[in-house]
């Protein structure tokens, strides 16, 4: 497996576009398009709050009982949640007019939006965008760009990345872009993300994969602790590749696993290291715990601890935070067993050992921590099983920034 350029567009038969639709923004992309000029199998995981959009509900439908689909249209700047019956008209006619344009049935058309929660999608403008994003969407690079450029809000850059391997002698390429910097605290998953591959595979051999890697990569960032209305991951597999179709957890379908695990995980950590007003990307890695499922419990309080994410902006070697988030998890453990880590490019040191002060050096401590990428490391001395989880630190800029969000 290699990394190569592009995103979503580097993947066979996929195209994409992103254009200004004044949504919402004005002198800004605002609306993209992913078209794969063949049907293809689609995998979803969506969120876990009560309260759902209604492209969450639109996309759920298509996943759960549409034969395939074939192109996805994205809004930013309004969600479409919180608007009742008149919501799933919007994404109905948002799927008729691409159908309309791009000669596929509606039901092979989903549907994404982000942005302001209550207010109502400009249809006229929707719909003119739609028109304008058939007209524009190419196979190049710069389209997937673009298109990844358009699904932001308050991200600061785009985020998309796409990968190479050989699957049966053929090469197969995974690609994806996704968005999301505040609202974030999947479950799964508080975003927007799209994953596109040209691998043959079953449709529930997808969805399998797709449910699995979420739980080890959207599901374990967190920048806010709130779980957004929209959340949404599609995985698109248009099986251009020309591989032996993969219907068997066999080495193929391992590779192919671990190729969609990388893109998510790089996805996943771009958007905790974009948290709104962010200034470094903060990572907890828990090992020796007891069983996997504690040490994703353990790792995650770490990083959705305000106390700690405040310390990592502050270059702050309170490990005393650590210790208490750790403690607040739910996991039985002893704290006299712990020992606390930090590490980043510029060294790593010792904080705490089997629960008390280690003797350190505060201004080595402070070099550390002011990385743009920090890591905690927390030896739990229990078992076997470690499990990674990401966030970002919690600076003023965060509240000045949703303070001011719907104005």
């Amino acid at each position: 497996m290699k990394v190569i350029d592009g995103g979503i567009t580097a993947v066979t038969g996929f195209e994409a576009a992103g254009i200004e639709a004044a949504v919402k923004y004005q002198n800004r992309k605002d609306m993209a398009i992913i078209y794969s000029t063949v049907p293809f199998k689609v995998a979803g995981t969506f969120t876990t709050n009560v309260v759902k959009a209604a492209p969450v509900l639109w996309d759920k439908d298509i996943v759960d009982n549409s034969p395939f689909a074939q192109a996805v249209i994205v809004n930013t700047g309004i969600a479409n949640a919180g608007t009742g019956k008149e919501g799933m008209s919007y994404c109905e006619q948002e799927a008729k007019k691409a159908s309309e344009l791009l000669g596929i049935p509606q039901n092979a058309v989903l549907v994404g939006s982000t942005g302001v929660i209550g207010k109502h999608l400009p249809m006229d403008r929707i719909c003119n965008g739609i028109e304008k994003l058939v007209v524009a969407k190419n196979g190049s690079i710069d389209a997937g760009h673009d298109a990844a450029k358009a699904i932001m809000t308050t991200d600061t850059c785009p985020k998309e990345i796409a990968v190479e391997l050989e699957l049966g002698g053929k090469k197969v390429v995974v690609g994806g872009m996704s968005k999301g910097s505040g609202m974030i605290h999947p479950n799964m998953c508080t975003m927007l993300g799209y994953v596109a591959t040209d691998a043959a595979i079953s449709k529930e051999l997808l969805q399998e994969a797709l449910s699995a890697s979420v739980t080890d990569t959207y599901n374990m960032i967190s920048v806010d602790g709130d779980t957004s209305t929209n959340d949404t991951c599609l995985l698109m597999a248009n099986g251009l590749a020309g591989n032996a179709e993969i219907t068997e957890k066999n080495d193929d379908y391992k590779a192919f696993c671990e190729a969609l695990n990388y893109v998510n995980t790089f996805l996943a950590k771009k958007m905790a290291g974009d948290g709104e007003g962010a200034t470094a990307l903060f990572e907890t890695t828990v090992y020796n715990a007891a069983t996997k499922e504690e040490a994703r419990t353990l790792a995650k309080s770490v990083i959705c601890s305000n106390l700690t994410k405040a310390a990592i902006y502050g270059h702050d070697a309170n490990w005393g935070r650590i210790l208490c988030a750790l403690g607040y998890s739910k996991v039985k453990f002893d704290p006299e067993n712990v020992d606390i880590f930090v590490e980043s490019k510029a060294g790593k040191i010792q904080l705490c050992k089997c629960g008390v002060e280690n003797d350190y050096s505060e201004d080595e401590a402070t070099k550390i921590l002011s990385e743009p990428e920090v890591t905690v490391l927390v030896d739990m001395k229990m078992g076997n099983e470690t499990a990674s989880a990401w966030g970002c630190d919690l600076t003023y800029d965060y509240v000045k920034i949703n303070a001011d969000y719907r104005s």
